[in-house]
């Protein structure tokens, strides 16, 4: 049986369930790829050529629209595969989006014609792809409706609830912030100084800090 990358077994478990002998020959063939932070892994417009699996780092992935304003899709992180990639396979569809490095990136590419001898001859490796699609489709779709349906208080309450510790700065701008939330800049800003006028946060040159976690908290809870 062919032998699997050591970061493969170690950040794809699940791919121990892959036992054919096809499934496990594409796997050992995967290439492992460095990527430095702040390069494009993809571009809108790209061909997909690869079916990607990132085993250590972070690729953030960003949409555009027409008037230039971005929004984060989601992250790919350690372990993880990327929806869109797997998408842009099945469909033979160019990339709608960018993916971005975030940090050092190690990631296996398994090329288009591995991968689509993969869904069609390995059972095991077949599961794996969709599982993962599946998972990741699920949090996209999760965000699609946060957008829809969510306020922008809402949605900045529990950002700040989710990455901001009490009483410590964090290092962030108005605007990116608003790419993470997909909402404009001006909309971010307005929030943030009602939530400053609140005593919740304070806000500096590039910072927020927040200061009363519990009136967050409230104001999601009330929303519950």
């Amino acid at each position: 049986m062919s032998e699997l990358h050591p970061l493969l077994e170690m950040h794809f478990p699940t791919l121990a369930g892959v036992d054919d002998a096809e499934g496990r020959a594409i796997l050992s063939e995967a290439m492992l790829l460095e990527v430095p932070p702040g390069q494009s892994v993809f571009r809108v417009g790209d061909p997909c050529q690869n079916f990607l699996m990132v085993a250590a780092g972070q690729v953030k992935v960003i949409g555009r629209g027409s008037s230039g304003r971005e929004i984060l899709l989601y992250r790919i992180d350690q372990g993880g595969t990327c929806v869109l990639t797997t998408a842009c396979l099945m469909g033979h569809d160019a990339y709608p989006a960018e993916g971005i490095t975030e940090t050092t990136v190690q990631a296996f590419a398994i090329p288009r014609q591995r991968f689509e001898q993969a869904l069609a001859g390995s059972e095991g490796l077949r599961r794996f792809v969709f599982a993962s699609y599946g998972e990741r489709l699920s949090d996209l779709i999760r965000l699609v409706q946060q957008l829809a349906f969510e306020r922008i208080d809402l949605r900045l309450a529990r950002y700040l609830i989710e990455n901001c510790r009490e009483r410590i700065e964090v290092q962030i701008t108005h605007q990116q912030l608003a790419i993470e939330l997909g909402s404009a800049r001006e909309v971010v800003s307005r929030q943030l100084k009602s939530f400053e006028r609140q005593g919740w946060i304070s806000l500096g040159r590039g910072t927020i800090r927040v200061e009363h976690l519990a009136g967050l908290e409230t104001l999601l809870d009330c929303q519950g």
